[in-house]
């Protein structure tokens, strides 16, 4: 089978989406050895995480499109959850409409995702409605991220900001350190957990553990992001141990 080629367009420090997504599509080899992935990225200079630098790193998201495009990418994705929810309500649906019409302009007809619609996607797809959630971002970034979810009618119960602003300390977190937060959130009543709002904090080793003892659906930016790319594929939505977004369960 032809390898399927997938784009991926990252800030420039970002470490942790070329390490989990690959983990994941590598994962699916157990149950359909016949699939091939490849991974081809392109970069948008940010180092730190905050409003000004997210802005200024976006306007170079076009030229990403266009150079993944030039690799004949079969879908893409836009991994930068915040860099879309700091600008404002429902921006995830221009931005990849956008994106893909400069990659459709070079003659590459890939759909494109976006990590922050993917979050709203993935959480609807769940019917979750409330849910508990941890960031990397500094607490006015956070908020950002709660009110663009709330604008999708996703209400934020509780939600754990951690403060780091340094995009490259970021993708150093450990994912083990998830398991004490996730226990501090107040997840009574929610439908889901968001584990990791953000593509850049790992949380992949994580999440069978914390949905283990939450007894919840538990996602990440990264886990929805991968169920959008193969929704985009035609492909089935299941990767092992990668939480029940991505389960054979939800799947049938």
């Amino acid at each position: 089978m032809v390898p399927t080629r997938l784009g991926l367009i990252v800030p420039s420090s970002n470490t942790t989406m070329e390490t989990e997504l690959p983990e994941m599509f590598a994962r699916r080899q157990r149950l359909f050895p016949e699939e091939r992935f490849t991974f081809h990225s392109s970069r948008m200079r940010m180092l730190e995480v905050t409003a000004e630098a997210l802005l200024q790193m976006d306007r170079d998201s076009n030229r990403c499109a266009v150079e993944l495009a030039d690799a004949q990418c079969d879908a893409m994705a836009y991994a930068c959850l915040v860099a879309i929810m700091s600008q404002g309500p429902n921006v995830h649906v221009g931005a990849e409409a956008r994106l893909a019409d400069a990659a459709r302009a070079e003659g590459c007809d890939a759909p494109v995702v976006s990590s922050a619609g993917a979050l709203v996607r993935g959480l609807a797809a769940l019917g979750a409605r409330r849910i508990a959630m941890i960031t990397p971002y500094v607490p006015e970034l956070t908020q950002k991220v709660c009110d663009y979810l709330l604008d999708a009618e996703i209400e934020v119960v509780d939600v754990i900001s951690r403060g780091v602003a340094d995009n490259c300390a970021v993708g150093r977190l450990e994912p083990q350190d998830l398991l004490p937060l996730a226990g501090r959130l107040n997840s009574s009543g929610c439908d889901a957990v968001v584990v990791s709002a953000c593509v850049q904090m790992p949380s992949l080793a994580a999440i069978p553990e914390v949905e283990s003892r939450l007894d919840l659906p538990v996602l990440s930016a990264a886990t929805a992001t991968t169920y959008e790319l193969l929704s985009a594929l035609g492909r089935a939505t299941v990767v092992p141990d990668a939480g029940y977004l991505l389960s054979k369960e939800f799947a049938c």
